[in-house]
């Protein structure tokens, strides 16, 4: 996906969130001053676009502070500086680690986020990066999950492992991943079950999948991205701290973002769960998951500024 191509449908993505949150912002631009009634209207306008209470505050305490230290005078300027602040925050530390002979990403998340789609797109993606892809159903609890993960990957035209229902998910990422790395390919990307059913069953069975990978090959890297729903904005982060301190999530993908007027919860989920934002959901096509880029990301929100 090129460059323009990239910025334009993250623009699009954010058009809802934008929409509501720059109704606000452009009137206070337009008013010139910064006063404490800016900063008010500007920590309501952050709440509105689901930033969270306490990200709110916090990011309009860190514009007080660059206002202060660099002597702004416009509200112009003052929302440039937010814009700044806020592209910094959600900078990855550094690259997902797809180094490993084969690279293996865990994809976990509840039931109806768009696990099994995402997965899907991120195998799409990264074929047509030129990498080798194959897919693991490692949900074998869900009924019909692996025929549907199979519908997949025949559309995008990369092989699956799979088992019967109900057989050891850890077997199955094994096979896949020894697979994997006997026949030469860069990249295996495996489904997981959905259910949050009990905090300890799953971190076990969690473990137990990272562990088989090592296993079937000691030259393996693990990623394991957590699927997040943007439209259900903070509650999304609520049930993603279950997940993270039960799996050890390492990335977020958020999907959906282009449903919703919530997109700050971008900037939250990174605060509040101190993890990246790896990829972003903009749309239902094959083609509409993107790797997450902090400056598109606060290029299209401020778009109109």
């Amino acid at each position: 996906m090129g460059l323009f191509s990239r910025k334009e449908k993250m623009d699009e993505g954010l058009a809802k969130t934008r929409k509501g949150f720059f109704a606000g912002i452009l009137d206070m631009m337009n008013a010139g001053e910064i006063d404490d009634s800016f900063y008010d209207d500007l920590e309501e306008q952050l709440i509105l676009a689901d930033t969270g209470a306490d990200e709110a505050a916090r990011l309009v305490e860190a514009l007080r502070e660059a206002v202060r230290r660099r002597h702004i005078k416009t509200a112009d300027d003052a929302i440039a500086a937010l814009k700044e602040i806020i592209c910094a925050e959600l900078e990855p530390e550094g690259a997902l680690d797809l180094a490993g002979r084969p690279a293996v990403i865990l994809v976990i998340g509840v039931n109806g986020v768009g696990k099994t789609t995402s997965i899907a797109k991120l195998a799409k993606l990264y074929k047509e990066q030129g990498k080798r892809v194959l897919l693991a159903a490692g949900d074998t609890f869900r009924a019909a999950a692996a025929e549907q993960l199979s519908i997949w990957a025949e559309r995008v035209e990369v092989p699956i492992v799979k088992h019967s229902e109900g057989a050891d998910p850890a077997a199955v990422v094994f096979d896949a991943v020894q697979s994997a790395a006997a026949r030469g390919y860069d990249l295996v990307i495996c489904d997981t079950a959905g259910r949050l059913h009990n905090k300890q069953n799953l971190m076990n069975e969690l473990t137990k999948i990272s562990r088989s990978v090592t296993k079937a090959c000691p030259e393996a890297s693990v990623e394991t991205l957590l699927v997040l729903d943007a439209i259900t904005g903070q509650n999304a982060i609520s049930q993603a701290a279950q997940f993270i301190s039960a799996a050890g999530a390492t990335g977020i993908i958020l999907t959906k973002l282009d449903g919703t007027a919530k997109g700050g919860a971008v900037i939250s989920v990174k605060q509040k769960l101190g993890l990246p934002v790896r990829f972003v959901g903009v749309g239902e096509g094959m083609d509409d998951l993107m790797e997450f880029s902090a400056e598109d990301f606060a290029d299209a929100l401020f778009a109109e500024a």
